[in-house]
C-alpha cells in the first residue's frame, strides 16, 4: 500500500446525486425524509470545504430509488461524465445501495481508457442523521477522486465504490450486508485503497490507461435480453427449460454451485445443449462469494463446457450482468459475444 497526498491545486470535483440514502435529511416540519439541495453541499458537509477543491453537482430529476434503476439510467449517467469529462478531475456518483453494485459494474464496461475517477459511494443512513456513514464515505470518496500523483495524473482512473474506509472495483464488489456500515465486499480483489488516518492505495493492483492523453469512449449500447437462472435443489426442467429456452433471452447466467457445478440429471444436461443448439450465450458464474469457476474439476462441469457454456471465472453476478449487456449491445453476433466474454476487459476477472 502507498499513501500519497491529494493534489489540490485547481481540483474540480462533479457530485451526481441520483438518488439515495445519502442525500436525506429530515425535514423538521414534516417530520420525514427529503432530499436536500446539493449546490448547498458545503452547508451539510463543511469538511469538504478544507480540500478547497471546486465541487460542482448535478442532480437527476426525479431522483431514482436504487431499486427503480434502469439501463437507460447508467446511459444517462455516462452521458453525463461524458459531457463533463473535459471540465473535472474526477467524478462522485451518489446512489443508493441496493443497485450500487450493479451500476458501478455497468459503467466500469460502458467507459473505456479512462483517466479519471469514477467513484460510487452512498450510505446507510441518511447525512444529516447524528451517527451517519454518509459524512465519511462522501469526504473519503471525494479526496480520493480529486488525487492525483507527482505527474499530475489521477491516482485511481477506475470506476469504483468507496464505503466504510475501502475503495473497491466497481465490477468486483456486491452489497453484503442490509444493516452494517460495511455494506459492501469485495472478496476476489482486495480494496485498491483503505482510508484512515491517510488514504493507502494499493497501486499495483489499480488499472492505468495505456495513453494519457487519449480521450475516453464511451459506450451507451445495451443489450438486455439476458436471464439470471440460479441452480437449486428441486429445480424443475419447466423452471429451467423457460429461462435457457425462452424466445426473448439471448443470454443467460448459470448461478452455479462451488467451481461452476450443476445437477448432472439427464434433463439437465439436455436442455443446456438444446439452449446451445438455439444459439443461446450462456455464461457460468459461481453461487459463492469467492473463489472461481472451473469447469475442468468436475465432471459436471466438464458437462457444461462440452455444451458450450462459457466460464465466468470469478465474475461477480452483478459484473456478469453488466459485462452481457455491453459486448450484446457491441454486436449482434454471438460468437463475438462469447469471446469477449473470455477476456477481462476492465478488471472484472482475474485472468
Amino acid at each position: 500500500m502507498t499513501n500519497h497526498t491529494a493534489c489540490r491545486d485547481k481540483s474540480s470535483i462533479l457530485l451526481i446525486y441520483t438518488g439515495g440514502t445519502i442525500g436525506m435529511k429530515e425535514d423538521p416540519a414534516l417530520q420525514a425524509l427529503t432530499p436536500f439541495d446539493f449546490s448547498q453541499i458545503l452547508e451539510e458537509v463543511p469538511e469538504l470545504g478544507k480540500f478547497a477543491y471546486r465541487i460542482d453537482s448535478c442532480t437527476f430529476d426525479p431522483l431514482i430509488d436504487s431499486s427503480d434503476i434502469e439501463p437507460a439510467h447508467w446511459v444517462a449517467l455516462a452521458r453525463i461524465i461524458e459531457e463533463n469529462y473535459d471540465r473535472y478531475d474526477g467524478f462522485v456518483v451518489l446512489h443508493g445501495t441496493d443497485t450500487m453494485a450493479y451500476s458501478a459494474s455497468a459503467l466500469s464496461f460502458m467507459t473505456e481508457g479512462l483517466t479519471k475517477p469514477v467513484i460510487f459511494t452512498g450510505s446507510q443512513l441518511p447525512i444529516g442523521a447524528p451517527r451517519t456513514d454518509g459524512k465519511e464515505n462522501l469526504i473519503s470518496s471525494v479526496e480520493i477522486a480529486a488525487a492525483k500523483d507527482s505527474e499530475g495524473h489521477a491516482i485511481v482512473p477506475e470506476v469504483c465504490i468507496c464505503f466504510d474506509n475501502l475503495l473497491m472495483r466497481g465490477n468486483r464488489t456486491s452489497k453484503a450486508s442490509s444493516d452494517n456500515f460495511r455494506a459492501f465486499r469485495s472478496e476476489n480483489l482486495p480494496p485498491l485503497a483503505e482510508a484512515g488516518i491517510s488514504i493507502r492505495y494499493n497501486t499495483q493492483l489499480i488499472r492505468k490507461p495505456e495513453d494519457w492523453d487519449a480521450a475516453p469512449k464511451f459506450h451507451k449500447e445495451l443489450d438486455t435480453k439476458v436471464s439470471i437462472l440460479k441452480i437449486h435443489p428441486g429445480i424443475t426442467p419447466q423452471v429451467v427449460r423457460n429461462i435457457l429456452c425462452g424466445p426473448e433471452t439471448r443470454a443467460v447466467i448459470l448461478e452455479t454451485y462451488g467451481a461452476g457445478n450443476s445437477p448432472s440429471k439427464q434433463w439437465f444436461t439436455q436442455l443446456v445443449h438444446e439452449a446451445s443448439e438455439k444459439g443461446k450465450i450462456m455464461l457460468n458464474i459461481s453461487q459463492c462469494r469467492a473463489g472461481s469457476v472451473n469447469m475442468d474439476i468436475y465432471a459436471t462441469g466438464k458437462c457444461l463446457k462440452d455444451a458450450g457454456v462459457v466460464s465466468g471465472y470469478d465474475c461477480t453476478t452483478e459484473s456478469a450482468l453488466a459485462k452481457l449487456f455491453h459486448l450484446m449491445g457491441k454486436s449482434t453476433d454471438n460468437g463475438t459475444v462469447k469471446a469477449g466474454l473470455e477476456k477481462n476487459l476492465r478488471g472484472e476477472i482475474s485472468k
